[in-house]
């Protein structure tokens, strides 16, 4: 199969486009409105509202009859009565086809926020044996990974475990996700150290921005 593009959206959201079909991850309540718009498959890693958007969602499947959504079961019971048969539940192993690109699921709870806090599901996915995004987790699949979707910041995680993360899944290359919550001030001390300590080609890019993976 030949290159993806992959656009970043704001916060945990990318656009996947290959051969005129189009694959979008988490668009949630910080992505763009129309961050779901003109998607032939949907995936969702979890249900917490910064990657599920029910919104966002339930515009793309009504907009267009064949678009299909992946998701795990906390978000795939808020949405398959209004969409039978096009809202599929998938878990830790699955793997399937949509729209044309080949996923893999990986992975089965959250990140710990905080010992208190109950820990939810979340799945990432796999696409083309090519992109890694892990949602809301540290997953390390069991294959290598060129390209890996890195949650740079978040409540659940510190520096130290993001560049931990980088080095245990080696891929060749990681784009920030999940990046809504950084600031400016701070984004050239989280570049400067994922980049000196993470042993991979690292980039934070812009929403709108288009990559060739």
């Amino acid at each position: 199969m030949g290159r993806m593009e992959l656009i970043k959206k704001t916060h945990a959201c990318v656009r996947l486009e290959h051969e005129g079909r189009v694959l979008v991850i988490d668009p949630g309540a910080f992505s763009e409105q129309d961050a779901a718009a003109g998607a032939d498959a949907l995936l969702v890693t979890h249900e917490h509202p910064d990657h599920f958007d029910a919104a966002k969602l339930s515009a793309a499947l009504e907009a267009n009859p064949a678009t299909e959504l992946w998701t795990l079961r906390s978000v795939a019971e808020q949405l398959s009565a209004a969409f039978p048969g096009r809202v599929h539940t998938v878990g830790h192993g699955d793997a399937f086809e949509a729209a044309g690109f080949d996923i893999e699921v990986h992975g089965e709870l959250h990140a710990v926020i905080h010992p208190d806090i109950p820990r939810i599901t979340n799945i990432g996915f796999f696409v083309d044996g090519t992109v890694f995004h892990p949602g809301d987790a540290l997953t390390v699949p069991d294959r290598p990974v060129e390209t890996l979707l890195l949650p740079v910041m978040a409540p659940w995680s510190k520096l130290s475990e993001v560049v931990d993360y980088v080095r245990e899944v080696a891929p060749q290359r990681a784009y920030d996700v999940h990046d809504a919550l950084l600031t400016d001030l701070a984004t050239p001390v989280y570049e400067g150290q994922i980049g000196a300590l993470g042993g991979t080609d690292h980039h934070r890019v812009k929403p709108g921005t288009r990559l060739t993976v």
